[in-house]
């Protein structure tokens, strides 16, 4: 088990109930790391009790719509990445900035009632399959996914050009695909596609596929296609 598999396991005693944490068109992947300021009462009652237990919150998007479901809890799309708490800072009022690392895709299957403010739910766990039927072409799979990504690397953008460097390295294919989807800027459909799909040659030639169809044509330094050049890799905190 490589140094990354070991930091993101689940702990033995995980029972399948989560804490959720529902954001809009926030998408976060396993091997992810995903900064979060939290504000909320309600969030902040639920960061508190993950620190003093076992730490994992899992991260849910938002369905569409859910703007105009007032007086109900909003609808929430059925696939979530279960993320543990590697760091946090109490802020002096009483909020919390917090960096998760994403360990594991969960797919909700009910939730549950509770007295707390926040939502529960069962997920079903749903790690990375690798088909031994594909493994021999899986090298040549993992060239083309990171070559249809350098296509998107803008050449002034150093940043970028160092988190290829290290995913050109022996890191496994589902890792490298799970960084690339959360690093561009995709629209949250295709995210949640590449979310949901386990099967780790799948998942990759999907990304290609999308990432094949942002290429640019002319320019390759069009903003657009990544995340704007002025942001910051991690990407700033963001507001529940």
């Amino acid at each position: 088990m490589t140094d990354l598999e070991q930091f993101t396991q689940l702990p033995e005693e995980f029972d399948g109930r989560v804490r959720l944490f529902p954001l809009p068109d926030l998408v976060v992947f396993p091997n992810a790391m995903q900064p979060l300021h939290i504000f909320e009462p309600r969030y902040c009652e639920m960061f508190e009790e993950a620190l003093a237990t076992d730490r994992l919150i899992a991260m849910a998007t938002l369905a569409p719509g859910w703007e105009h479901q007032p007086g109900e809890p909003p609808k929430l799309e059925s696939h979530v990445c279960i993320c543990r708490v590697v760091s946090h800072a109490a802020t002096e009022d009483d909020r919390h900035n917090v960096l998760l690392v994403g360990l594991r895709r969960g797919r909700i299957v009910e939730e549950l009632e509770t007295t707390r403010p926040f939502r529960m739910a069962n997920v079903e766990v749903r790690s990375d399959l690798y088909p031994l039927a594909s493994g021999g072409q899986r090298p040549a799979l993992k060239r083309q996914l990171l070559d249809s990504f350098r296509q998107l690397i803008p050449e002034v953008a150093e940043v970028q050009k160092n988190l290829h460097e290290l995913m050109a390295s022996q890191m496994q294919l589902g890792p490298v695909t799970d960084i690339i989807g959360f690093t561009m800027q995709f629209d949250t459909a295709n995210k949640l596609l590449l979310l949901a799909e386990n099967d780790v040659d799948a998942r990759a030639r999907l990304l290609i596929e999308i990432l094949q169809a942002r290429e640019p044509e002319a320019d390759s330094s069009d903003e657009t296609l990544m995340f704007p050049k002025k942001t910051p890799f991690p990407p700033p905190f963001s507001l529940n």
